[in-house]
C-alpha cells in the first residue's frame, strides 16, 4: 500500500506543479477586477499623436529630427534640443536642472519629451498648449538656447547647405517654407513620433500575463491609496494641475531656499500658487531625478515623499517596492527610427 500512496502523492504534486502559474501569469479569478479598475483609470498609448493644425509627414519628421539634434539652434552652437532631452537617456539629461548656452542652469527639471505630445499642456506650469508651441520657447530663452530673435535663427539656417531644400520638401504649400513657425512645426512633428508603448499597454489591452504578480500588487496599491486620482489616463499623469504639498510644506521638508510659485507665475492667480502639472509616469524609472526641481534622486524616495506630502500616508518597504515594480512596467523603447543618426 505504501508504494501506491507514494505514487499517488507524486502524481498529485506533479499535477500541482504543472498547473502553477508562472511569475508573469495573472490570476484570472483574482485579478479580473483589478484589470477592470485599471482600464477605467488608464488608457493604452495610441499609435499616433496627430495634430490637425500640423499634419505629420515623413518630410516634416525628417526635418524635425535633424533640427532636434542641431546645436546650431543655440546662440553659441553648443546646445541642441537633444542636450536636455537626450533620446539615448529616455528624453532627459538625468540632471536636476539643465545647463544652457552660458553654463547657467534653468530653474526647473527638464521633463522627458517621450509621449509629450499626449500631454494636455506643456512645461511644468502649462504655459504652452502643445509640443509645437513648446518647441519654440527654449530656443529664444536667454538661459537655455539663447537665440536672440526668430529672424536670427531663420537667417542662420538659410545659410546652411541642405536646410532650404529640406524646408521646401516639408512645407511644399508655403511660398516661404523656411520660417520660425515651420521650425517649430517640424520639431513638433518629430516629437509626435516619440511614442513608447510598454508592457502596461499590453495588460490594459487584455494580456493578463503581461505583468508580474509583484507589479500587479503595486498597481493595486497605486489605485488603493489614490495615486491614480491624479496619475491617470494615457500618460499616467500630465492632464491636470495639482498643488504640490497638500499635507506638508514641501519646501520646509527639503529645507530649500528657492520657493517656486508654480503655475501662479503664468496665471498671476494666487489660487494657482504651488500648482504644477501632474508628472507623467511613463518611463519614470529612467527619467530621474524627480519633481519640478529635480530634488529627489531615486524613484522609491520620490514615492515616499509623494504619499506623505500629497496623501498624508506612509507605505511599508514592501509596498514601496511593489509600486516601484509597477512603475517599471511603464518603461517602453524609444522608436528605432528616432535613434538612427541623421544624415
Amino acid at each position: 500500500m505504501l508504494p501506491c500512496r507514494l505514487l499517488l502523492l507524486s502524481l498529485t504534486l506533479l499535477a500541482l506543479t504543472a498547473c502553477a502559474p508562472s511569475p508573469h501569469d495573472a490570476e484570472p479569478t483574482d485579478d479580473i477586477e483589478l484589470w477592470k479598475e485599471a482600464t477605467l483609470r488608464f488608457q493604452p498609448l495610441p499609435d499616433t499623436a496627430p495634430n490637425p493644425e500640423n499634419p505629420v509627414t515623413e518630410a516634416k519628421v525628417a526635418l524635425g529630427k535633424k533640427l532636434y539634434s542641431d546645436a546650431g539652434l543655440s546662440r553659441n552652437n553648443t546646445v541642441s534640443c537633444n542636450s536636455c532631452h537626450n533620446l539615448a537617456t529616455f528624453g532627459v539629461d538625468n540632471e536636476p536642472t539643465s545647463a544652457g548656452v552660458g553654463g547657467a542652469r534653468g530653474e526647473r527639471n527638464s521633463p522627458t519629451v517621450l509621449n509629450a505630445a499626449f500631454h494636455r499642456t506643456q512645461f511644468w506650469d502649462g504655459r504652452a498648449k502643445d509640443v509645437e508651441e513648446q518647441a519654440g520657447m527654449p530656443i529664444l530663452n536667454p538661459v537655455e538656447m539663447g537665440i536672440p530673435t526668430e529672424e536670427f535663427l531663420v537667417n542662420r539656417l538659410a545659410a546652411v547647405d541642405g536646410y532650404p531644400a529640406l524646408f521646401a520638401d516639408a512645407f511644399p504649400e508655403d511660398d516661404e517654407p523656411l520660417t520660425y513657425h515651420n521650425i517649430t512645426r517640424a520639431l513638433g512633428a518629430f516629437e509626435r513620433t516619440l511614442i513608447t508603448p510598454s508592457r502596461f499597454d499590453q495588460y490594459l489591452r487584455g494580456d493578463h500575463s503581461a505583468l508580474t504578480s509583484q507589479e500587479l500588487s503595486g498597481l493595486q496599491t497605486f489605485i488603493d491609496i489614490r495615486c491614480a486620482t491624479c496619475h491617470n489616463g494615457v500618460n499616467v499623469g500630465a492632464f491636470t494641475f495639482q498643488k504640490f504639498g497638500l499635507n506638508e510644506n514641501y519646501w520646509e521638508h527639503t529645507g530649500s531656499d528657492t520657493i517656486d510659485e508654480g503655475r501662479a507665475r503664468v496665471t498671476g492667480d494666487e489660487s494657482d500658487r504651488f500648482f504644477f502639472k501632474v508628472a507623467a509616469l511613463r518611463n519614470v524609472e529612467k527619467t530621474g531625478p524627480y519633481f519640478h526641481d529635480g530634488s529627489v534622486e531615486t524613484l522609491d524616495e520620490a514615492i515616499r515623499v509623494m504619499v506623505r506630502i500629497q496623501l498624508g500616508l506612509d507605505l511599508t518597504d514592501e509596498e514601496i517596492a511593489n509600486v516601484v515594480a509597477f512603475l517599471k512596467s511603464l518603461t517602453g523603447k524609444v522608436p528605432a527610427e528616432a535613434m538612427r543618426p541623421t544624415e
